[in-house]
């Protein structure tokens, strides 16, 4: 009886372990499976998938720059594409690194949000050797023949409505004045930076030059204002100096801001010397992009404007040029003169930007759904 029961037991335990081992295997051969099918889903490979594409974004310290990365990524997935989507938090060395990965993967075309518009030479003749096109996207790149296209925003005009926004609020074409204003730029190394200056400079100079607009510090040069990678606390340093050394005795009635994140280094900055309280009014300032903290310090009534650029759209025009230069195509563009990078004139399409106040940002960043009420609370 007990060699029966043992002889049961050996033969039960046999089976256990074979089914074990048939278990162990078949988990096994299915994680492999799993692993090569997200490999290839990886590599543009999969079943049904067109390619892959690289997007490049500058940082993730400013939000624009997350809104757009996921607004492309999820165009592209949506005609069948995956995304190598990288962001080079505003390092070059960075930026170029993670295109040459993008160009090893084997992407069919590059869209890029350069940090520095002049960097990206070489490494954009490692594309066009392996026959991959890119897109410019919101920041030209320079001195280079492999750029297919350019998507982008009006750059002039949106300097233009930052300073319009600026004579209108001081009551300069009714003839008030004098008042005195500081200017601010972008990055030196962004060619839209520039732009915004000059066509900010278009509607102010002229008053500077008639004596209404008084800049007490004398910085009226790009070279001068500019604000190296758009950082609001170099913004915030320099208008610290700006005030402690013009603005002891007067007050400063207006501050041209190229961009949010700037705005809101010089707000930080005006606000420490008292400024937004008592008799102590905010300048008006300017700003660009819509960005969240901004909008919430317009209603505030803190910032005073800021130009809106609405991103979801600029998404959709660079993945289509990107398909269009994928299937070797013609994208649609509206500008063919304007952005000359040193090389060629890379042709563009511009999309028009909005100013935005206490008196519109309803209805153009809530009723088109860009934030929700909630948000901006």
């Amino acid at each position: 009886m007990r060699k029966a029961l043992t002889l049961v037991m050996i033969t039960m335990l046999v089976l256990v372990l074979a089914a074990c081992g048939s278990n162990n295997g078949g988990t096994n051969n299915g994680n492999s499976g799993g692993n090569a099918a997200a490999e290839g889903s990886t590599n543009g490979n999969a079943s049904g998938d067109k390619g892959k594409v690289g997007v490049s974004m500058p940082t993730k310290s400013s939000e624009r720059w997350v809104a757009d990365g996921d607004n492309m990524k999820k165009e592209f997935e949506a005609l069948g594409y995956s995304v190598d989507l990288q962001y080079a938090e505003d390092v070059i060395e960075n930026q170029v690194a993670q295109i040459e990965n993008m160009i090893t993967k084997g992407v069919k075309v590059l869209v890029i949000a350069s940090i520095d518009g002049e960097s990206l030479t070489d490494v954009l003749q490692k594309a066009a050797d392996q026959d991959i096109k890119v897109i410019a996207y919101d920041r030209l790149i320079k001195n280079s023949e492999h750029v297919s296209y350019y998507a982008t925003f009006d750059n002039f005009k949106v300097g233009v409505l930052q300073a319009s926004y600026l004579e209108g609020k001081l009551g300069l074409k009714d003839g008030k004045g004098p008042f005195n204003i500081e200017l601010f730029a972008g990055s030196p190394d962004d060619n839209n930076a520039y732009f915004f200056f000059d066509g900010a400079m278009s509607v102010l100079q002229p008053y500077i030059d008639s004596g209404k607009l008084v800049v007490k510090s004398k910085q009226t040069s790009m070279e001068q204002v500019a604000t190296l990678r758009w950082d609001g606390a170099t913004a915030q340093s320099r208008m610290d100096n700006l005030l402690s050394a013009n603005y002891s005795d007067d007050s400063v009635h207006a501050v041209l801001s190229p961009y949010d994140g700037i705005s809101i280094g010089i707000i930080s900055s005006l606000k420490g010397v008292g400024y937004g309280s008592g008799d102590k009014p905010m300048p008006v300032i300017s700003g660009q992009d819509a960005e969240l903290a901004s909008i919430k310090s317009i209603i505030a009534g803190e910032q005073t404007s800021t130009v809106f650029k609405d991103t979801r759209e600029l998404a959709k025009v660079a993945v289509k040029m990107a398909e269009a230069v994928i299937e070797g195509k013609e994208a649609e563009v509206n500008d063919t003169k304007t952005y000359d990078n040193g090389v060629k004139v890379v042709p563009s399409f511009l999309l028009e930007p909005v100013s935005v106040d206490q008196t519109n940002y309803k209805q153009v960043l809530v009723d088109s759904g860009y934030y929700t009420e909630d948000e901006l609370k």
